[in-house]
């Protein structure tokens, strides 16, 4: 994994439009995805069914959409971050697009640019990040995503 990080506000503000973190592999598994159908009640056959999943669209188990949109924190918080930071917070997203399906046994990895970033009063920076997630052996991305984020408490200059 490329990991970035950043010594202050000013090094992020200097990084929008830059590829900044290429994450590791994950790989998705029937109880991760059985744990995420129980914490959400989405409990639709396509993905806790092995059997009756085998037998459709997808010739097996995938994972929720959501499920994969989740991993952004993850692949975030591994791959970046603000040296001198009181506290990083997900903000919320502008953007989520599911183009392609997850099955289980998927390995995903984040490609990570940084798409903008402005100063938040009093001492933050809200940063936008774009955020690729690909499958291993697939030429389409499972998920495409516009993620917001502010840190805190880090230095400007």
């Amino acid at each position: 994994m490329t990991k970035k990080s950043f010594a202050s506000y000013a090094e992020v503000l200097a990084a929008v439009g830059q590829d900044v973190a290429l994450t590791d592999w994950v790989t998705i598994t029937q109880e991760q995805i059985n744990l995420f159908a129980d914490a959400t009640g989405d409990h639709q056959w396509i993905h806790v069914d092995p059997e009756r999943a085998s037998q459709g669209p997808f010739g097996a188990p995938v994972a929720h959409g959501f499920l994969t949109l989740s991993l952004l924190a993850r692949f975030l918080q591994e791959s970046t971050g603000v040296e001198g930071a009181k506290v990083g917070v997900n903000y919320g997203l502008n953007k989520v697009r599911f183009p392609a399906p997850v099955p289980v046994g998927s390995r995903l990895r984040g490609h990570i640019k940084l798409l903008a970033a402005e100063a938040v009063a009093p001492d933050g920076m809200q940063m936008t990040w774009g955020v690729t997630v690909e499958r291993e052996g697939s030429d389409k991305p499972v998920c495409v995503a516009e993620s917001l984020s502010r840190s805190y408490g880090a230095a400007m200059g």
